[in-house]
């Protein structure tokens, strides 16, 4: 998708792909199963155990437990059943604006209401607004649920344990459910530390997604787990059976092989990240210094602020008419992407160095 989209002449930085070959020991996983006939119908708790025994060496978290995960399609399908879980049509979900697109689409399309909680000049959550944002909820009598984009897309920022517990403090004093999209958990920068919603103290009630589709560049292997805190079992165990029936068996294959075997590509993967963000400030300094940027040591997605080049509200039009090179429009992110990108630094560093300079190329 991500090299098809667009005409031959276009430089593609813009969709959560990859520019990276696929790990060996998933390689050699898929391989096997499709010359041992395994193709059917995924069974068993393996992605659960091994997703479990990741969380405790990269982040000390045991909280992954066979009995209170699910698998499903993918991360935004399994979002869809949590919320479908929580909340009822015509329902509040809370959002963090700018987000991720398909958090507006995928919740319109369910009949629930998205409600913005636009985050701070800082792109962090803003307290002030939340805590607004979910005592009108109550005010109203509704359930409601915060749909949690842990890190966050686009800003690339990794919410601290500390923001977390508030998050964790407001939801409980309003009646507001958590549900955690943490599908960029592995992607976080050296010297950064990722914190699991449901680790957090008030947490134990909220529900996560997790997968390693996007830390290992599997997306097109389409897998996710659903995963409950110890005081929301009793809702996951809500969801139909069937649910789980759309993920696909060599999807699972693939994760787990990611999960257990591919600790050193992606240690190779994020040093490579983190030389693609200083990268990135330096050719921004150079060619687009009007461009506002705040380094996001998580995911591999950059926030571009740049309503100083005088592009108007959609300056990736402009880049892509002028430049041919294609990033994300801020636009559908929602409150906050008027005059923004975004940019995918997952590439080598040429390309994003051509990149930048076809988008300085597109000003003036």
């Amino acid at each position: 998708m991500k090299w098809r989209e667009y005409p031959g002449d276009v430089l593609p930085v813009w969709v959560a792909e990859m520019d990276v070959l696929t790990p060996e020991p998933v390689a050699e996983a898929l391989v096997g199963a499709v010359r041992r006939g395994d193709t059917g119908y995924p069974f068993g708790d393996g992605y659960a155990e091994a997703l479990g025994d990741f969380a405790v060496r990269r982040w000390g978290w045991d909280g992954v437990v066979a009995a209170r995960t699910a698998v499903v399609p993918d991360v935004m399908l399994g979002v869809v059943e949590m919320l479908k879980l929580v909340t009822g049509p015509g329902d509040p979900v809370v959002v963090n604006s700018p987000v991720y697109p398909p958090f507006y689409d995928f919740v319109a399309h369910m009949d629930r209401q998205v409600v913005e909680a636009p985050l701070g000049a800082d792109g962090r959550i803003d307290f002030g607004v939340m805590e607004a944002v979910f005592r009108g909820i109550a005010g109203r009598g509704r359930r409601g649920a915060f749909l949690l984009c842990n890190p966050h897309n686009p800003t690339g920022v990794v919410h601290t344990r500390e923001e977390l517990e508030r998050v964790a403090e407001l939801a409980a004093e309003f009646g507001v459910r958590v549900v955690a999209d943490e599908i960029h958990a592995p992607l976080v920068a050296a010297g950064e530390k990722f914190t699991p919603y449901l680790s957090v103290a008030g947490g134990q009630d909220g529900l996560a997604l997790m997968s390693a589709s996007k830390g290992w560049n599997l997306a097109g292997l389409k897998a996710a787990l659903a995963i409950a805190g110890p005081d929301s079992a009793a809702d996951l165990a809500r969801m139909p059976e069937e649910v789980g029936h759309g993920a696909s068996h060599l999807g699972v294959i693939a994760h787990v092989a990611a999960l257990r075997e591919a600790g050193d590509w992606l240690d190779a993967l994020l040093a490579g990240l983190d030389e693609n963000r200083a990268l990135l400030g330096r050719l921004l300094a150079e060619h687009l210094p009007e461009v506002g940027w705040r380094s996001g040591p998580g995911t591999y997605l950059q926030w571009l602020d740049c309503r100083g080049l005088g592009l108007g509200d959609d300056p990736a039009q402009a880049f892509l008419e002028r430049g041919r090179v294609a990033v994300n429009s801020g636009i559908p992110f929602g409150t906050g992407g008027a005059g923004h990108v975004r940019i995918n630094i997952a590439t080598s560093p040429d390309i994003l160095t051509e990149a930048v300079e076809r988008m300085a190329s597109a000003v003036g």
